[in-house]
């Protein structure tokens, strides 16, 4: 005979585990994929760091691609970083006087924004002191690094 003897009889337990894992969603970690050019990769993978710094109040997920970029597997590599760029919410752009010069990151912000991705320019400091790169339309907001975790909410 079907009794029941406890567990999950009650809609309202699933009720509130469903909206309890709504919040925790909600406020958590932002996937998010970080352009930058292969000359700042050391500038930030200190962010990186940073971030995941359990007093950071910065959180998310990290998706960019790690290999160096070669022309032998470029179709390749647009490839995978497509898919990596259409799994995030945002591409946040590393700023550095590197930036302008790199074709890749120029690419991988053409996608992002072609994919209806948001796009957000970080350069480290209180404002960034370089060149900025000509193709940074007016849409792309620019932030310091410090700033950023208010743009992710």
């Amino acid at each position: 005979m079907g009794g029941s003897g406890g567990g999950w009889s009650s809609l309202g337990n699933l009720r509130a585990l469903e909206d309890k894992a709504k919040k925790a969603l909600k406020g958590g970690k932002r996937n998010v994929f970080i352009s930058f050019a292969t000359e700042d990769m050391a500038e930030v993978n200190l962010l990186r760091g940073q971030a995941k710094n359990e007093k950071s109040d910065i959180e998310f997920n990290d998706h960019s691609v790690r290999e160096p970029y070669n022309s032998e597997r470029a179709e390749y590599i647009k490839r995978k970083i497509a898919e990596r760029i259409e799994r995030t919410s945002t591409t946040v752009i590393y700023l550095s006087s590197n930036t302008e010069q790199s074709k890749w990151v120029k690419w991988e912000v053409e996608k992002s924004l072609e994919m209806g991705k948001r796009v957000i320019a970080v350069h480290p400091g209180d404002r960034f002191k370089g060149k900025k790169p000509a193709w940074l339309s007016g849409d792309i907001k620019v932030v310091s690094w410090a700033k950023l975790s208010d743009e992710l909410k």
